[in-house]
């Protein structure tokens, strides 16, 4: 079981990284083709191009920085859940203008067939 918990971690920290990046696909590609991604803020988004979509307009409009990870990830079985936290930095493209903000957040996991792990629900919400 610490072998799937660390692929977990491993694949959120991933995630982050591809923020920080500003790759969307890099973010998608750990959601599965049906997953939501629900953010603050807006309607829920559902598969892996409406997610890139959704990271791809922020990396169009800010530089980001992103610090994450997951407080507490359970598996049992084929499913697992990470619960985590995030803070976000986005400095406008434009004018510079700089944001922070913090959150929490839920992702559930399924493991697929292949053996990897893809995120099928992400659920965040802010702390301000």
């Amino acid at each position: 079981m610490t072998d799937e918990i660390a692929t977990i971690k491993s694949i959120s920290a991933t995630r982050a990284k591809a923020f920080n990046n500003g790759d969307s696909r890099g973010i998608a590609i750990y959601f599965t083709d049906e997953a939501f991604l629900m953010a603050p803020g807006g309607p829920t988004k559902r598969g892996r191009q409406e997610i890139a979509a959704y990271y791809q307009s922020i990396f169009d409009e800010y530089h980001t920085e992103l610090e994450s990870g997951y407080e507490d990830v359970k598996v049992d079985g084929n499913l697992a859940y990470g619960r985590g936290f995030a803070k976000v930095k986005l400095t406008g493209k434009k004018d510079g203008k700089v944001s922070i903000s913090t959150a929490k957040y839920l992702n559930i996991l399924e493991k697929q067939p292949d053996g990897t792990w893809l995120t099928t629900h992400d659920i965040c919400n802010g702390n301000e």
